[in-house]
This record gives structure tokens, C-alpha cells and sequence, in this order.
């Protein structure tokens, strides 16, 4: 369950800073998602950062587009993008206005609703597996392209929200580089996730994608 302490909704101020500032103090913040069958809360447990055109691994390197469109602001609003043909993957977009940086969630816990998570994660052994992984986490939370754009930060009700939950200390924080990502981009130890936490997935380098013959 969330704390009453905890439940204080993230200000848009939080995230109008650099990425770097932004991701390893979103780790213990509280995600909710609410869903026609009630709330689902996550405390994110694992996040990478990506600083647009300062980095070749960030989807605005090249510039603005209309799939990348939401990363360039505001700040706290929700990018969402779909990969490999079969999955969702959310970010929160930070820094100022025009900048395209963003936080991509990768892995937390479920602390609320996870009877409503397991329903859309049936392949998960158990409820750690939940939103384990960036993919996982935009699924338990029945997240698609339909949320590109939602305001988390945004008053009254919303279909997304950041909460303060509880920051984690800068002793549990472990950063290292980014999972699958490839060439110059991959090298950026921008991966933060909190120390020994179960949720959190695991570490996988870039492997090239095999064309079909």
C-alpha cells in the first residue's frame, strides 16, 4: 500500500531539469495508472536517460518528428513509443521546454492493484516479474500509444500520474550502461536502477538484429 506521505503529486518543476538530475530521483517515486478496473501504482525501481541531441542513442538525435514529437516538451507529459513491432515503452519527458530529453521507466513494483497488473501479465511467475522490464511495465499498466502525450503532472483526474512515493537514497542508487543499446549511445553509463531490488531487470548489451533472408 502507498503511504498517505507518499501520495503528494510530483510537481512539473521536478522534471524541468537536466535528464541526469532527473532519473536516478525518479527511482522510489510512485507511477498510477488508472484503469476502468481501478488504480495500478508502481514504484519505480529501474530508469535510463536520454538526452536528445547530445545523444545517438536518444530517438531525437536526428531531430524532431511526429513520433518523437511529445519528447520536446513540455516537461512531465508521457512519451510513449511502440518497438519491434510488438511492444509499448514509456518515457517521462523532462528538462526545458524544446530540449527532447526524456527518462525511460524501465522495471518497478507493484505496491497497488496488482490483481489488475496480473490479468494483463499472465506469462508473470510471480509479482515481481510484473514490470520487469520496460515492456512488462507499459503492459501491466495497459499503456499504448493512446497515452502519447498524457500531462502526469496535470491537476484532477488523469489517466497518468508521478506521486512523491519516497526518494531513494543516493547510497542504493547503482548506475552502469544502458541495456540494447547500440554504436556511440551505448556506452553512456545512464542506466540507474536501486541496489539488490528484485524488480529490477537484468542487463543485456546490444545484440544486431539478423535480417530474414
Amino acid at each position: 500500500m502507498i503511504a498517505p506521505t507518499d501520495r503528494t503529486p510530483l510537481p512539473r518543476e521536478f522534471f524541468d531539469r537536466p535528464v541526469l538530475e532527473v532519473a536516478p530521483d525518479l527511482l522510489g517515486r510512485i507511477l498510477v495508472r488508472t484503469t476502468p478496473d481501478g488504480p495500478i501504482a508502481v514504484r519505480l525501481t529501474e530508469v535510463e536517460a536520454y538526452d536528445g541531441p547530445n545523444d545517438p542513442g536518444s530517438h531525437a538525435y536526428r531531430g524532431r518528428t511526429a513520433r518523437n514529437d511529445v519528447m520536446f516538451g513540455p516537461p512531465g507529459h508521457v512519451y510513449v513509443y511502440f518497438t519491434y513491432g510488438m511492444w509499448f515503452c514509456m518515457n517521462l519527458v523532462c528538462g526545458p521546454e524544446g530540449r527532447a530529453s526524456a527518462v525511460l521507466l524501465r522495471a518497478g513494483e507493484v505496491v497497488e492493484g496488482a490483481e489488475y497488473a496480473r490479468k494483463r501479465r499472465l506469462s508473470a511467475r510471480n509479482d515481481r516479474e510484473l514490470a520487469k522490464g520496460p515492456a512488462r511495465l507499459a503492459t501491466a499498466l495497459g499503456v499504448d500509444r493512446a497515452l502519447d502525450g498524457t500531462d502526469a503532472c496535470a491537476a484532477g483526474e488523469t489517466p497518468l500520474r508521478m506521486l512523491t512515493g519516497t526518494a531513494v537514497g543516493s547510497d542504493q542508487v547503482v548506475n552502469g550502461p544502458r541495456t540494447g543499446v547500440a554504436g556511440e549511445g551505448g556506452v553512456h553509463p545512464w542506466r540507474f536502477w536501486v541496489a539488490d531490488d528484485p524488480t529490477v531487470s537484468p542487463y543485456r548489451a546490444h545484440v544486431p538484429r539478423r535480417r530474414r533472408s
